[in-house]
């Protein structure tokens, strides 16, 4: 098998056009972030002191 400089980038391009959940993981991943900041600030905001 031949290496070619641009084989990469084609190999890429194919594979980005096959993949197929990429979209849900990626509302999958927001949505987790920002659970785990509302989460953090749910659980923090008790520790406030109000003198």
């Amino acid at each position: 098998m031949e290496h070619s400089p641009g084989s990469w980038l084609v190999e890429a391009a194919s594979a980005a056009q096959q993949q197929g959940a990429g979209n849900l993981l990626r509302i999958v991943l927001i949505v987790m972030v920002v659970g785990c900041g509302l989460a953090a600030w749910f659980l923090l905001r008790g520790y406030k002191r109000d003198d």
